[in-house]
């Protein structure tokens, strides 16, 4: 009797508590209805930067573990830039490597130094040994910037003096475009290669032609060293992730040059890419932790509460005019916003929806069920183009039960297949998400026959599947940082696309 007391009792909040699922679906859509916005600006804009004035002097810091098939490739990329090779110094950090990565890399003119620490493994500990290393030996500020690649990486030959002319217009963070050289070896690293471009797409080009902050994707980008004069402190599993927060925090813009092109080498097997995908996971919601609140409190207090700021403020005690007025006011305003937009790509809005759909649709309404029955419950419901097709070549199926287990338990049932009819015709609309990327992109995708871009159209979507189950599991499992194995023998010469250009 206690435990039918519960029940109708929960049961009979099922009309408050779908208004309150329903007003919380608005309010989340209302929160990311900015990011449609970024989808028609990255396609029509990009931001585009004049020729530098001056070429600066940069350093490339490339983190490897057990990378010798690789290592020498991307080397050899970096010294056939068109950029003057005495203003570049490339560093290697051999990561606990138990190959010859190190001897590779010092062969192909790297100055490589070699760490061993099996306690700290991730990315952001080798680049924090890296650059305290570079203090040591050179000084962290002998530099003006720091380009950071993956050891499979390949650049185009134009690629730093692409970057060099956003750095110059004075931005001092800037990512690039994001190509991938094993684009057709299979079906898994198409749906990598094509989250990429989409990525350039919905978010790059848009923020850094609004003057925001694109969002950091672990290689291919560039900073200023004065993000770390004081060290580089991002060792958590996504270190790009919570650079791009505290970034953010700080008041930077983080841009995107469309023009620098890189290549990287995409995963081929499942099981690599679900570690991947579920290290990546585990990585967003502990920057959402970490984050999550200096954000939110920027959007209504500024640099109010950040704790540090990496740049020396500019002392002046003349009196501002009314233009200094106004540019204050529109980089407060650009400045909240950013930190809105980041907050917004940090908070796991899958998580938020997948607990309200099954404290309501599921449990609360099982509940109303099983005291008020069924009444003509449709099978195929939700307003998903799917499930409207299905009731129109089937019909209008209906469930009727009266009050009980039985119904208690269909509902549940129900509520579940209306959660996959949902999914599916999210997962085959998202697929002209990858027939429009092969048109807008064809210049810049390498060429792959008719049949494997409709097997990879088809395949695309599983990329945002994987990543919706692998944060349900991040919520519970531990993840430790495992590396990526890299194998392919492509060299720049086969894929860059600079020289097309020329």
């Amino acid at each position: 009797m206690f435990l039918l007391n519960i029940i109708d009792t929960i049961g009979s909040t099922y009309p408050i508590s779908r208004d309150i699922y329903n007003i919380l679906g608005i309010i989340l859509g209302v929160l990311t209805i900015h990011k449609s916005v970024y989808y028609a600006i990255g396609f029509l804009f990009t931001r585009k930067f004049k020729p530098a004035k001056k070429q600066h002097k940069y350093a490339i810091l490339i983190a490897a573990r057990n990378e010798k098939y690789v290592i020498g490739n991307l080397l050899d990329s970096i010294k056939k830039q068109d950029y003057p090779s005495d203003l570049l110094t490339t560093f290697v950090v051999a990561d606990n490597c138990t190959d010859d990565t190190a001897t590779i890399a010092r062969r192909h003119g790297a100055v490589c130094y070699e760490r061993f620490d099996e306690e700290h493994k991730t990315k952001g500990f080798a680049l924090q040994y890296l650059l305290e290393q570079i203090e040591k030996d050179y000084g962290r500020m002998s530099f003006e910037g720091y380009f950071i690649f993956d050891a499979d990486n390949l650049l185009n030959q134009n690629y730093i003096t692409k970057m060099n002319d956003a750095f110059d217009s004075g931005e001092k963070i800037i990512t690039s475009y994001r190509n991938t050289k094993n684009f057709d070896e299979n079906w898994i690293a198409s749906t990598y290669a094509l989250h990429w471009i989409r990525s350039i797409r919905a978010n790059h080009r848009a923020r850094s032609v609004l003057r925001l902050a694109t969002n950091i994707q672990g290689t291919g980008f560039l900073f200023a060293s004065e993000i770390v004069k004081n060290g580089w402190k991002y060792t958590s599993l996504t270190e790009d992730r919570a650079l791009t927060a505290d970034a953010v925090a700080q008041g930077y813009q983080i841009t995107y040059q469309d023009e620098a092109e890189f290549f990287d080498e995409q995963p081929t097997s499942l099981k690599v890419a679900l570690r991947q995908r579920l290290r990546w996971s585990k990585g967003h919601l502990m920057a959402f932790a970490e984050s999550g609140p200096s954000l939110f409190l920027n959007i209504f207090f500024g640099k109010l509460f950040v704790k540090e700021n990496w740049r020396e403020e500019e002392k002046n005690d003349n009196p501002k005019t009314f233009k200094d007025i106004m540019l204050s006011i529109l980089e407060s305003i650009r400045h909240r916003f950013a930190s809105f937009d980041t907050l917004m790509q940090l908070t796991p809005v899958v998580v938020i929806n997948i607990v309200r759909w099954l404290i309501v649709s599921v449990i609360i309404y099982a509940c109303f069920a099983y005291t008020n029955g069924l009444d003509g419950k449709l099978v195929f419901s939700g307003n998903s183009w799917f499930a409207k097709l299905l009731i129109f070549l089937f019909g209008k199926k209906v469930v009727t039960l009266s009050p009980g287990v039985k119904a208690f338990f269909i509902s549940a049932l129900l509520a579940i297949f209306a959660r996959i009819i949902y999914r599916i015709g999210s997962y085959l609309a998202k697929c002209w998400v990858a027939v429009y990327l092969f048109i807008v992109e064809k210049h810049r995708i390498k060429k792959i026959n008719f049949w494997k871009k409709v097997l990879y159209t088809l395949t695309w979507p599983t990329f945002d599947i994987i990543g919706r189950y692998t944060i349900y599991a991040a919520l519970f499992v531990k993840v430790t940082w495992k590396p990526i194995p890299h194998n392919s023998q492509i060299t720049i010469d086969d894929v860059d696309t600079s020289k097309k250009e020329n």
